[in-house]
């Protein structure tokens, strides 16, 4: 008796379908940012440069659309921890340098969507929360390790703050704050320089703190 053997074909996403796919992330992410989440989509698919059909081809409906824009973000700003925790040398430096790139991903004007149009503990989002807060806390960890970054703080503390420091919500002329944001996480960084000038009142803030507030 003869065995016959059936392969599966694998499809794989074709390239310019990625590459639309990408496009509508980056557009939505902008227009988020400027308009907030209520931005039409046909504007999103027109400043992307596709069809109406091919965002709803990729996302069925807005909240998809924002859960995967707001992953990508926090992606992205975990990609800068890596970065910034694969570096020798001065860790105070290091977190520094990943505090003002994830400024200039915009996570605090577009993370207030999470609790606003979707499902917060959808598995995607938890997966990228649960990463960039390990990878913050590492960061923080060799910080301290090295006499740099002042015991009495947590993620919690650094999470809170640059949210609130970097950006406005969305939609609400966040980009016109650009020119302050560094500028002012810069005086907030060097607030957590050791060691402390002062005792900060009450305790350090963890990010499960942060959620239960």
């Amino acid at each position: 008796m003869t065995a016959t053997t059936v392969q599966k074909k694998v499809t794989r996403p074709r390239a310019d379908a990625l590459r639309n796919r990408e496009r509508i992330v980056t557009a939505a992410r902008e227009m988020f940012t400027e308009y907030g989440p209520d931005v039409p989509l046909d504007e999103i698919a027109r400043r992307a440069g596709v069809g109406n059909a091919t965002v709803y081809r990729n996302f069925p409906d807005r909240d998809a659309l924002v859960r995967e824009v707001v992953c990508s973000v926090m992606d992205r700003t975990s990609e800068a921890a890596e970065l910034a925790l694969a570096e020798s040398g001065d860790a105070f430096g290091a977190l520094e340098r990943f505090v003002h790139t994830s400024a200039d991903e915009r996570i605090s004007a577009l993370c207030p969507m999470v609790q606003s149009t979707f499902d917060q503990h959808h598995p995607d989002l938890e997966a990228s929360r649960e990463r960039i807060e390990e990878l913050i806390g590492r960061l923080m960890d060799r910080a301290k390790a090295a006499g740099q970054l002042r015991d009495d703080v947590d993620v919690g503390d650094l999470m809170i703050v640059v949210a609130q420091l970097s950006r406005p919500p969305a939609g609400t002329g966040c980009v016109s704050a650009d020119r302050f944001v560094h500028r002012h996480l810069q005086l907030f960084l060097d607030g957590l320089r050791a060691p402390a000038r002062s005792v900060l009142p009450g305790t350090a803030m963890t990010m499960e703190d942060l959620r239960q507030a």
